[in-house]
């Protein structure tokens, strides 16, 4: 005998799982515009964005102006808006021993929009002292998809182009022209030398150098000398890091000698031990690196899926300069030498 009220209850459960069922598929459907890898103007300077549906459930890694590429604390779709949350712990209270006793979570919260290839947002951050939030906006454009690996024996070179004479520091400059310029030529070296005064005065800030030239693909080499406990980085097109880094006898790790900053780990360790020269040759075409560390090669012909931080543009399509950081630890680099790719 049919039961009614049972019946019933079916009735309406199939419909809310049906119901349930479409509204996940339109939630995913919306997703779509989102996923993939995107180019931010952010307030500080360039980042990146990527977002990515996985099995059940959205993922995303973001670049914050500096610093690595980061996964972040949380991603949501309401409605039409993606919402990304990253977390900070800020100690409140310390004892005695300057160990914390009280922490707290401040989340800072990006909300974005998407129509085709373009981003439009806003970011949420509430102040240290948690009475308010300030508010900033940002954009985004969307990075296409990553060719495949070129064939790099295919390639030609035009001339030799000598980056450092190897006398003085023409065909360079300073990016931030405010700052002080620590590079000076010693014994035919390009070295940065950033010697705070003694005593507690004022802080110097010192500024990294760029070419005064802007290239698109190209190879280069160089010689590099890094001091014990040193680092510096070469930006390739103004936007990739290849580190520099006293990293000898580290395991492998993508922020040692010749990775690309947090996005590229070396297959192998081939640095030298620190204060001897070293050798570097550095290939970038169509947005794969290769570097060759002391003649072994690290890096073969890997894609980069966007600009590292402390980036000059979130562009990846446009010609840049090489540059040189200068505000971190002392390091000397000499026989630079750039040959452009004309031909693939």
């Amino acid at each position: 005998m049919f039961d009614c009220c049972n019946g019933k209850r079916v009735v309406l459960l199939l419909v809310g799982l049906v119901c349930l069922s479409m509204s996940g598929s339109a939630a995913w459907g919306q997703i779509e515009g989102f996923l993939g890898c995107w180019a931010l103007e952010l307030p500080g300077g360039p980042g990146w964005l990527e977002v990515r549906q996985e099995q059940d459930y959205l993922d995303a890694d973001i670049l914050w102006v500096a610093g690595s590429v980061v996964p972040v604390d949380s991603v949501v779709l309401e409605g039409e808006v993606l919402v990304i949350t990253r977390n900070s712990q800020v100690v409140r209270e310390r004892d005695a021993d300057r160990n914390p006793i009280r922490t707290q979570t401040l989340s800072t919260r990006l909300e974005m929009k998407v129509d085709g290839g373009k981003m439009v947002g806003k970011v949420l951050t509430p102040n240290r002292n948690g009475m308010g939030v300030g508010e900033s906006a940002f954009t985004g454009k969307k990075i296409p998809a990553l060719p495949a690996a070129p064939d790099l024996s295919k390639l030609r070179y035009g001339r030799p182009i000598e980056l450092f004479n190897g006398k003085d520091l023409t065909g360079w400059t300073l990016i931030n022209s405010r700052q002080t310029n620590g590079f000076k030529v010693i014994e035919g070296a390009l070295a940065n030398d950033p010697v705070q005064p003694e005593g507690r005065g004022r802080r110097v800030s010192f500024g990294n150098i760029k070419t005064e030239r802007e290239f698109e693909d190209f190879n280069l080499k160089l010689e590099v000398k890094v001091p014990e406990g040193s680092n510096s980085g070469i930006y390739l097109r103004g936007i990739y890091e290849v580190q520099v880094s006293d990293s000898f006898g580290q395991p492998l790790n993508p922020h040692n000698m010749g990775a690309i900053y947090s996005r590229i780990k070396p297959t192998v360790a081939a640095e030298k031990p620190a204060g001897e020269w070293q050798e570097l040759d550095i290939t970038l075409c169509e947005r794969h690196i290769t570097v060759i560390l002391n003649g072994k090669t690290i890096i073969d012909n890997q894609p980069v899926k966007g600009v590292t931080g402390g980036a000059l543009t979130a562009d990846e399509f446009s010609p840049g300069p090489i540059y040189l950081q200068g505000d971190h630890g002392p390091v000397s680099y000499r026989g630079m030498v750039l040959r452009e790719i004309i031909s693939r």
